[in-house]
């Protein structure tokens, strides 16, 4: 069960904020970003009932993926 006063969660919606701030900044999907970066928690935290670097390391990929996706197709 989640609940809101874990770390976990507090963590998800940083990174949610985050994407969500960076996908505006750059022009690009922000929803989807945010999306993303809660799926990935979701899926980390809940189930694969991983830890917090776990968390920390899929956001990582979820940036170096967006960043990688958007130079190759860079028009």
């Amino acid at each position: 069960m989640m609940s809101i006063y874990s770390f976990h969660f507090v963590l998800l919606i940083v990174f949610a904020v985050f994407f969500y701030r960076a996908g505006v900044f750059d022009n690009g999907p922000a929803l989807l970003w945010a999306a993303l970066s809660v799926l990935i928690s979701l899926l980390v935290w809940q189930w694969l009932r991983w830890g917090l670097l776990a968390m920390i390391v899929g956001q990582i990929g979820l940036f170096v993926g967006i960043g990688v996706f958007r130079v190759i197709r860079k028009p």
